[in-house]
Parts: structure tokens; sequence; C-alpha cells
């Protein structure tokens, strides 16, 4: 009798197995290793299918695969198969389509998916160490599923997917979005027609700004949170410009926007300022109108379509170093206040070596090394002013001179020596945290 046909054989439906996968499930389920098992799925997905690196549709894949992990371990160790395919990705196909991809990137991102997933299962039943006369049939229940699973939402999901995209294809947004992509990309378009096409004067000058949701607190559909954000970059754009407002969706939880600036006091100022008014006036306007939880990041205003592409790429630029910030990071942030650390921390590594020689004797994480952190930087930015430091800081000026003072003898040499370095790395400290910290 061969071991195929052996009457002893553990079946992946036999109870043994059940119990291996229950205590395997309790285990994964943790918050931290299932965090682990999605960033792996994604990482994968998106090596072989790189357009799904946008933030805005990473962040709606990574909910879609963290919501399919969950409802598969769920019920992996269930006799019946009745899953209910999660929001979370419907939400996903219906980014793909609004995004102007074709239906076959969402099948390949699933093929890919299941590609990593088996690989992942592989390795997990190793790493478990199961007992050789259960881990085949372990394998295969745990293929059943996967490729039950797969192939239910492949088949769900198509319709999600033509269902939005039928519906935006019907709608001017698919018109805006198009000619919005070929504005960024620098494609030659007719300014004059796809002013038109946009319902928003190309011309003019105008500010990018970016809004999207704390994704602890959004919780609400997509379409939901997408009427939000429609509605705060409505009262942007009439609190800090002529009222005029471009925006398109960019996923289930984040969207792009221009607010027009002409006809204002200062529209006509050089793109040297912020804008209207003094350096940080829009974003200070802004604070007052945007509450949680939506955050929103601005780029620098400026004009023609040459000014409409660029100051978007700052305002997701900006968006970046807010999104790699501190908690309590502010919920708008501008461009030109974190210019210098997005330059500084486009190579981490580099980043983290300035930061590592320049203020390694000021880098301990206790209150008083963050006090003389904060004196040096207000101290840099305000020209080695002792007094406008004072001011700025709401202490004495002697004070002031005494913190100096004592900078000095921890760094070893007059601050005037390395200025400039230790004003880069004190930049990303403050932009991303001492998460930053050697």
């Amino acid at each position: 009798m061969t071991a195929a046909s052996s009457p002893d054989r553990i079946g992946p439906n036999s109870e043994v197995v059940r119990d291996w996968l229950a205590e395997y499930v309790f285990e994964t389920m943790r918050t931290e290793t299932l965090e682990q098992i999605v960033a792996r799925l994604d990482s994968a997905i998106i090596a072989r299918v790189p357009e799904l690196a946008d933030r805005d549709v990473r962040r709606d894949l990574a909910a879609s695969t963290r919501a399919h992990a969950r409802a598969v371990l769920s019920g992996i160790t269930s006799d019946t198969f009745e899953y209910a395919l999660p929001e979370e990705a419907h939400a996903f196909a219906r980014t793909i389509a609004r995004r102007g991809f074709e239906l076959r990137m969402l099948l390949r991102t699933y093929h890919v998916g299941m590609e990593a997933v088996l690989d992942y299962m592989s390795e997990a039943v190793d790493q478990r160490q199961a007992p050789p006369e259960i881990e085949r049939a372990v394998m295969l229940r745990m293929f059943e599923r996967a490729t039950k699973w797969v192939s239910l939402s492949v088949e769900l999901l198509t319709d999600t997917y033509m269902e939005e995209r039928e519906r935006v294809l019907r709608a001017a947004l698919n018109r805006r979005t198009e000619t919005i992509r070929a504005l960024l990309a620098g494609d030659e378009v007719d300014v004059d027609q796809a002013s038109v096409r946009l319902g928003y004067r190309l011309t003019q000058r105008h500010v990018a700004f970016v809004l999207w949701t704390d994704e602890s607190e959004s919780g609400s559909g997509d379409g939901e949170v997408i009427g939000v954000l429609e509605r705060v970059a409505a009262r942007v754009a009439a609190g800090i410009g002529n009222g005029r407002v471009l925006t398109v969706a960019s996923g289930a939880s984040g969207m792009w926007a221009w607010a027009g600036l002409d006809d204002l006091p200062g529209a006509e100022s050089s793109r040297n300022e912020q804008g209207p008014g003094e350096p940080g006036a829009l974003e200070r306007i802004a604070a007052g109108l945007v509450e949680s939880p939506v955050r929103v990041a601005f780029g620098v205003p400026a004009g023609q379509v040459a000014g409409f592409r660029q100051s978007h790429r700052e305002a997701v630029a900006a968006r970046q170093v807010a999104e790699r910030g501190p908690a309590g990071t502010p919920r708008v942030i501008g461009y030109r206040e974190v210019e210098v650390a997005y330059l500084a921390g486009a190579d981490d590594a580099a980043m983290r070596g300035l930061i590592g020689r320049e203020l390694r004797p000021l880098s301990g994480t206790d209150p008083n090394a963050a006090r003389l952190r904060e004196t040096l930087h207000a101290y840099l930015k305000s020209h080695r002013s002792p007094e406008a430091t004072a001011k700025l800081l709401g202490v004495h000026k002697n004070t002031v001179r005494y913190r100096i003072q004592r900078i000095e003898e921890l760094l070893g040499y007059p601050i005037e020596q390395r200025s400039l370095p230790l004003e880069l790395a004190l930049a990303c400290v403050a932009a991303y945290g001492v998460a930053a910290l050697p």
C-alpha cells in the first residue's frame, strides 16, 4: 500500500489540523504580527505592480490586504466557506477604477497577491514546525481556503470595478481626472480647452494642496470621506483665495486640490513669497478651517500650468514629511517650512548620519536635551540674535545666552563653525521628531 492511499493519512479537515490552525490564527491576529504580514504582502505586490506605489493607492491597498487577512484567518478553521468580502476590498477596487487604471491591473494585483500569500504560508508552516504527519494537510487546507477566497474576491470585485468605472466614464470626473493627469505628467495640452474641461482657469496664480484623513479616525465609507474632503477643500479655498477650487479624489480617503489666488492683494507677488500677505499666512488661515480627522499639506503658490504642476509636487512632498512626523504634527503644513527636512530626508540613511554627527551631544530624549535643541534651532533661525531668540521662545535673553554657552560646551566648538549643518540637522529633528535621533 502506498503512502498516498494509507487509511491513517490525516486529512485537511481533521480535528488535529484545525487545532493547529486555531493556535496559528490566535498568534497571527495580534496587531503587530498582522501588520508585518500586511507590509510583506503589499511590498511583494508593489514590487510587481509599481503603479500601486502612489501614497493614496498604497494606503487603500494596505487597508484591503489587512481586511482580507482578518477575514481569511478568522474563517480558516471553519468547516463552511461563508465569507463576506470586506468593504475595504471594494474601496480598493473603486480606487483602481477612479485612477483610470485598467481592470487587468486589479486582476494582476490579486494574482501577484496570491503568489505572495502562498510563499508566506509555506514559510509560516516551516517556521512554526508543524508536525510532519499534519504538515501536508495544513498546507492543503490553507491553500484551498486562500484559492477559494481569491477566486471569490476577483469575481465580486470585477463587478465592483466595472460599476465604478462605468460611473466614472459617464461623469465629468473622468475628463477632469484625465486632464489633471496629463497636466501633472507634463503632456502637451490646450490650456484654454483644459481650463474649460476642468471649470478652472489654469492661467491664474494658484496654490496646490492635498487633503487626507487620519487613518485611525476616518472610519467612514470612502464616499462619505470624499464628501468631507470636498467640503473642507471648498472652505479652505474660500478662506485663502478667490473661492475658485479644483479637486479630484486621489484615493478612498485622499484628495488633490488647487485654489485660485488671482484678484487678491499680493497675488502678483513673486514665487519667493508664500503668497498673499506674509510668509505662512495661507497655512495659518487654513489651520482655523481644518478639523479632525482631515489634514492638509500646501505647496508654494505659483502661476500658469508650470506652477500648477510644481505646487502640487511640493504639496505631495509636504504630506510625506507630515506623515513621517511625530504625533501632534500640525494638521496643516506648508512645503516651505519643511522643504529642508524633505530634501534631507530623501536619503534616510544620509539624514540620520547628518543628525548623528552634528547633534550627538544634544541627542538625548530628556526634557533638557529637547530644550537645548529648541533653543539652538530658534537661535539659528533668528540669525544668532539672543534678543530675537528670547522673544521667539518667550524667555529672558540671558537665559538664551546661558543655554548657547552650554550648547557650545557640549558640542566642543563654537556654533559659528558648523551653523549650517547644525540648522539642517535641527530642521530634520523638528520635522520627523525624536525618532530621527541616533
